[in-house]
């Protein structure tokens, strides 16, 4: 019955993604380069097909229908695959082989990318397409071969296999540690803090290890990503609690001190998401090397 469905065009598509996007017919052409009215009628081509009214008027404007915020929804996916396969497609150019990995924006900038030159080294026929993520999402669906994940080690449809804990620790810049002396655990906690804001407990797990500390820990400034902190950090702006593993560089250069490991008590770890299935040479080479990568492994249950 679906081969009997004519396919609209992508330029058809593509008029559509753009007007409910937008929602406006003059936003769409400037986008696309079209006229507002070649939108318009490529629009109307899409609904005519359907068989259904996919923008309603309203004064100046145009807002999504019922059906077309359904439409709208599936058109923005799949249409985001295909730019992704093409994407890919065209990175592989006439290389045997690519690589798609998925990691999180901090840790891939600061500690998978000024690795990763190292597992290219050898292999010339391999090209790598990285992709930063910080949710959990579908693999196959996604075209990505191994997806690099911190938390608990739950991810559907996907396996997951671990590489390393997180190693937390408190650290100061040496300015700030002039101002603020630490001569005990008790006196980290004298300082201004810096806060992860989607990990606002850590200051009170490193608290419960310092049993005569008293005072609020949640006071202090927020940040909604790692690299906000450790900008922050290093710029004596307050103590902050970091993965060792994103700040390897301020730790040798001593631009930031470590001061004290935290235990977080919430059992996360690093994991390495592939799709179900046996592995590709490509994939299994990648996941040997990096494990080879970090100093320390996730503790066996």
């Amino acid at each position: 019955m679906d081969r009997d469905i004519p396919i609209p065009s992508i330029s058809v598509l593509r008029c559509f993604e753009a007007a409910a996007k937008h929602q406006s017919f003059t936003a769409a052409a400037e986008e696309l380069g079209l006229t507002q009215s070649g939108v318009s009628r490529q629009v109307k081509e899409l609904e005519d097909q359907i068989g259904a009214a996919l923008f309603r008027r309203e004064g100046r404007g145009i807002r999504l229908t019922q059906a077309g915020k359904a439409l709208a929804k599936s058109v923005f996916s799949d249409l985001g695959r295909l730019r992704r396969t093409i994407s890919q497609a065209v990175a592989a150019g006439e290389t045997q082989e690519l690589l798609t990995i998925a990691a999180l924006p901090t840790f891939a900038a600061r500690w998978l990318v000024p690795r990763l030159n190292g597992f290219k080294s050898g292999r010339p026929n391999l090209d790598l397409m990285i992709y930063s993520r910080t949710e959990p999402f579908d693999l196959v669906e996604q075209g990505i071969d191994v997806a690099i994940h911190f938390g608990a080690n739950d991810w559907p449809g996907a396996k997951l296999t671990p590489l390393c804990p997180e190693d937390l620790i408190a650290v100061a810049s040496p300015d700030l540690l002039e101002a603020y002396p630490v001569d005990r655990k008790a006196d980290i906690l004298q300082m201004p803090m810096l806060h992860m804001a989607s990990r606002p407990h850590l200051w009170k797990a490193f608290q419960k290890s310092v049993p005569e500390a008293a005072g609020q820990v949640q006071v202090g400034s927020y940040f909604d990503q790692f690299s906000l902190v450790i900008a922050a950090a290093c710029s004596g702006m307050g103590a902050a609690i970091l993965p060792t593993y994103l700040i390897e560089t301020e730790l040798t250069s001593g631009s930031l001190v470590a001061l004290s490991g935290v235990e977080d008590g919430s059992g996360h770890n690093y994991y390495l998401a592939t799709p179900p299935g046996d592995l590709t040479p490509p994939v299994a080479e990648f996941l040997t090397w990096i494990r080879g990568q970090v100093t320390r492994k996730v503790p066996k249950d």
